[in-house]
């Protein structure tokens, strides 16, 4: 289920050069696309996290995949570039509804080692980022880019019954029973919720904005092939897969707050090294590196939040936290799209993002230091405790 809600939001990176030739417009106008699909799971979250005082976290991870299902069929037909903005909102609220609910029952499933869990639920996320450039590729050789949206409805619904199914037989955890109030925990956990949204907020922006251009980027600038390109967005997320695994295992026994200011220096890093970069063998390098830090940023922001976070605030406190970030990086894409639609070259804007990141990471740093950022969870413990 991860896989597909993840591909919703993913796919339309590769998707970018032939919807701007099928709807005789140019990459950058469809920025505003990409924004729509992640701005659609800001918009869910918190509705969802409403809905999670009420109903099972599985029951909501059914309905999201019933909405996905319905919501790549809408895409598969837009016949316009506004109808396709709205398809990808709606697979936006889908995703934004699947991983409100999702991750939360994961760490529950798992109370003992969240990181290792997470880690290997952020690796099926991870691996549709992967299979997206290469499914487009495979469908573009049959088909048009329509038939991407069909294959995903008929995945959705499979999975989405198979899901049902299983929960039906499955012994579900209990420790959200008591999760009823979502401003309480906001206000309860405000400290922790902040530092989240100040981390995956800007490294998100920052990352929607990148690899939504990546391929346009490449072609422009560092002249590489258009195949060439789409294959190195390929490599950028494939470099995360062990990423989430084997920083989602060191999250569980290691102080996060550390490892989190770590990862946000690498990243800054490896985007001003790949404004740096000039021939093909370089560009292969700082991707392999780049895909590699960020996606070391969500397995360990996750455990620090969802195992440091008590049973009774755990999924309230973490929808607030997941929308307020998502409407941070939602905008990403527009800002990049804009930005180089006025003229300022991809090095230029990346490099300034770079930047933006140090500076980020300085002031958490001095916050951390002077003991103003919550510890959160003591590696070992279970989560909630």
């Amino acid at each position: 289920m991860v896989f597909l809600v993840n591909l919703g939001r993913v796919v339309f990176a590769p998707l970018i050069e032939p919807l701007a030739a099928d709807f005789a417009v140019s990459p950058t106008e469809l920025g505003a696309v990409a924004t729509l699909a992640w701005l659609g799971s800001a918009v869910s979250r918190i509705p969802t996290g409403y809905l999670l005082t009420r109903l099972d976290r599985h029951t909501v991870v059914v309905g999201s995949g019933v909405g996905l299902t319905a919501a790549a069929l809408f895409t598969a037909v837009a016949p316009s570039v506004p109808a396709l903005s709205a398809g990808a909102f709606l697979l936006g609220l889908a995703s934004g509804a699947y991983f409100v609910a999702g991750n939360p029952l994961v760490s529950e499933l798992f109370p003992e080692t969240v990181g290792r869990a997470l880690g290997v639920h952020g690796t099926a996320a991870g691996l549709a980022a992967v299979a997206a450039p290469l499914a487009v590729g495979a469908v573009l050789v049959v088909g048009d880019w329509r038939l991407t949206f069909l294959g995903m409805a008929a995945l959705g619904a499979l999975v989405t019954l198979y899901t049902l199914y299983t929960a039906r037989d499955a012994t579900l955890p209990e420790a959200g029973a008591d999760d009823r109030h979502l401003l309480r925990a906001v206000r309860a956990q405000w400290p922790i919720l902040l530092t989240g949204v100040a981390v995956v907020g800007t490294v998100g922006f920052v990352w929607n904005g990148l690899f939504n251009f990546y391929v346009s980027y490449l072609v422009a600038e560092k002249s590489v092939a258009p195949g060439t390109a789409r294959t190195l967005l390929t490599v950028v997320f494939a470099a995360g897969l062990p990423a989430f695994l084997l920083t989602g295992r060191l999250a569980d026994r290691v102080p996060n707050v550390p490892l989190l200011l770590a990862v946000i220096g690498g990243f800054a890093a490896t985007v001003y090294a790949l404004t740096l970069a000039t021939g093909l063998l370089a560009v292969v390098t700082v991707s392999v590196l780049l895909g590699y830090a960020v996606h070391s940023l969500f397995p360990v922001v996750d455990t620090y939040l969802l195992a440091s976070l008590p049973d009774h605030h755990r999924a309230s406190a973490y929808t607030v936290y997941s929308a307020s970030m998502m409407v941070v990086q939602a905008q990403g894409s527009l800002a990049v799209g804009r930005l180089v639609g006025g003229g300022l070259a991809y090095d230029t804007v990346f490099a300034w993002f770079a930047g933006g990141l140090v500076v980020v990471l300085v002031g958490l740093v001095g916050l951390h230091v002077t003991g103003h950022i919550p510890a959160g969870r003591v590696p070992g413990t279970p989560a909630g405790e």
